[in-house]
């Protein structure tokens, strides 16, 4: 081996040239603060810049540990977390561009300390001068820092543009946004005139409008809202809007009152068939404007007051709403807090925006009559099954209603709010922020407070949407359904057994009110006749099957013959076919076994006798 050669293989390990990167040193701090100083050989250096970062992630691991993704979502668009957000993210980006440039300069530093230890002519020049190759690196790594700090603080301003906008949170002490709700010209909707109650287009005949009527005072002051306080009760209404300006057509036709205890997080979901007529208005100017009910249906009463300032309070945009909330409370005898209404183009836009949503259709839909485009009637068909729909087949799903009827209607519409607040994922929502975020804007209008929303979003992550009672005011036992009357189509409430089921809803028992639904959908026409010397009894067990579902009277007439001994069911003229549930709970309620009979001269389906044995059963007092 040449001489040449044998110094430096016998060179002293301590002085051997050593170079590192800067290059790799800066791209490594850009992964993560300290990592380049690492890799230059300064570990005190590195644990100086890596431990903030540690401790912060550290902290933000076990915050998102810690809140379920909806309450995570709600405590980042707090407003003031928000505002925290830009700072922190600018305060975050100085901070990396320290450690990356430092990161830089200490390997060049110490590559060059290195060379001048072992007498290279290399160290005789300035390693940031030296190459303008990993100068260009480091310029590329800082604008790749940059680009991700540019991306959150786009990300931020765009919800705090959201969380300020006037037209989607709206307060009744301004009136900035203004909706118009009236036909433009050559249209063929109703138009409404300032202080008119009315009733614009809808897809159902729907009631032509009042004369003008007087004002009953003068406009009402403003007032706020004061903010839910997180111990009591918390009621809000959700709202869909067939909202079509060009044809004059304004009609709430969904009114979901969503009902949360915060103690125990139960949830109910109260829903009002939007052909509900006679609705009490509630106390007040309204009362002596439209009498002690709204003759109208429902889905026309936002109309009707969006323009008397003497009988609301509150502007041109809020004043509909806070009319809408007023009776919908009056009837449930609840306090309806705030409201959120989408109308449904609006709300298309979301579901599409979000990825669709992924609904477990239990049963079919099938309506040949679905309103289309240019009002074109469609066939629409929807399978049982899971489906996962984009907004389109979402709208068409919860709104279709030939071929079924209005409980199954609003069960769906409550079935598809469900199914996306439980697929509502923000790490799966951040990429499409921008493009929900408008259509959020032309879609929602709320009175929510922004700086609610994270208490709100909180309360939402601890409730267990499977345990969510649902009821739907629909005929026969919630309503009187009239198919033909001088009003159209209408359905009349029955306003002692919903207020029942509403201030019962958080003690009763969810497979009750299913069976009282299953009973009340087949229609079963109930006698009760009564021998015994109590006269009072067949009244009170009548009251009793009609409290559970089963359509049922007391007729004034006794029961041939003396008194049986047990309770007696008769089932006539075939009705056993198309009333098994009545007959099923009739017989596990007395403990009988019906018999069937044949006669043209009864007028009803069962007829239950009172035997001596028989419980004298009564139905809960209601209000």
């Amino acid at each position: 081996m040449g001489p040449s050669i044998l110094p430096a293989m016998h060179e002293p390990e301590g002085v051997r040239a050593r170079t590192r990167s800067p290059f790799a040193a800066a791209f490594l701090s850009l992964i993560f603060p300290g990592l380049g100083q690492l890799y230059a050989g300064a570990p005190l250096r590195a644990l100086a810049f890596a431990t903030g970062p540690i401790l912060a992630l550290a902290l933000g691991a076990g915050l998102v540990l810690r809140l379920d993704r909806i309450a995570l979502l709600g405590f980042v668009i707090d407003p003031a977390v928000l505002n925290a957000i830009f700072f922190v993210n600018l305060g975050v980006l100085v901070y990396r561009l320290v450690a990356i440039i430092d990161a830089y300069r200490v390997a060049a530093y110490l590559n060059t300390a290195t060379a001048s230890a072992t007498g290279s002519p290399r160290s005789a020049r300035s390693p940031l001068a030296r190459d303008p190759l990993p100068i260009a690196g480091l310029i590329a790594i800082v604008l790749v820092m940059a680009g991700s700090h540019v991306v959150v603080a786009r990300y931020d301003t765009l919800a705090q543009d959201f969380l300020s906008d006037g037209c989607i949170f709206l307060s009744d002490t301004s009136d900035d946004c203004e909706l118009d709700a009236s036909p433009t010209p050559g249209s063929t909707g109703t138009a409404t005139a300032p202080g008119t109650p009315a009733a614009v287009g809808s897809l159902e005949p729907t009631l032509s409008p009042e004369p003008q009527s007087t004002p009953v005072g003068s406009a009402l002051p403003a007032v706020s809202i004061p903010p839910w306080d997180g111990k009591e009760r918390l009621n809000i209404l959700l709202i869909g809007a067939d909202q079509r300006p060009d044809e004059g057509t304004f009609n709430t036709d969904t009114l979901i009152v969503v009902s949360i205890d915060p103690k125990t997080k139960q949830v109910t979901m109260f829903t009002l068939p939007r052909d509900t007529v006679d609705v009490p208005t509630p106390p007040g100017p309204a009362r002596s404007a439209f009498g002690s009910v709204y003759s109208q249906k429902i889905n026309a009463w936002w109309t009707s007051i969006r323009l008397r300032d003497d009988l609301f309070p509150g502007t041109k945009k809020t004043r509909g709403y806070n009319g809408l909330k007023a009776i919908m409370g009056n009837l449930y005898g609840l306090d309806v807090k705030y409201f959120v209404e989408v109308n449904f183009d609006g709300f298309k836009q979301i579901v599409d925006k979000m990825g669709g949503v992924t609904v477990n259709v239990q049963v079919p839909v099938s309506d040949d009559r679905y309103p289309g485009s240019e009002g074109r009637l469609r066939r629409l068909y929807i399978p049982s099954g899971i489906q996962h729909m984009n907004g389109g087949e979402a709208l068409r799903y919860a709104r279709s209603r030939h071929g079924s009827n209005d409980f199954d209607r609003g069960a769906r519409q409550q079935r598809i709010l469900l199914s996306l607040r439980e697929q509502a994922d923000p790490q799966a929502l951040i990429p499409r922020l921008p493009d929900l975020i408008n259509a959020l804007k032309s879609a929602v209008s709320t009175d929510i407070p922004a700086n609610q929303l994270a208490p709100l979003l909180g309360l939402a992550s601890e409730i267990d949407t499977k345990d969510i009672q649902s009821y739907v005011f629909t005929p026969p036992y919630y309503q009187t359904e009239y198919l033909s009357s001088p009003r159209g189509y209408i359905i009349v409430p029955n306003l002692s057994k919903i207020r029942a089921a509403v201030r019962d809803a958080f003690s009763a028992d969810p497979p009750d009110e299913a069976l009282r639904q299953d009973l009340a959908e087949e229609r079963a026409g109930v006698w009760v006749l009564n021998g015994t010397s109590d006269s009072g009894r067949g009244t009170r067990l009548a009251g009793y099957l009609d409290y559970h579902g089963l359509a049922a009277s007391a007729p004034r007439q006794k029961p041939p013959g003396a008194v049986p001994g047990n309770t007696k069911i008769v089932v006539y003229n075939g009705a056993e076919a198309r009333l098994p549930d009545s007959i099923a709970y009739l017989e596990e309620t007395f403990g009988v076994t019906v018999t069937l009979a044949d006669d043209p001269a009864i007028r009803t389906d069962i007829v239950v006798t009172v035997g001596r044995s028989t419980p004298d059963l009564t139905a809960p007092q209601v209000n």
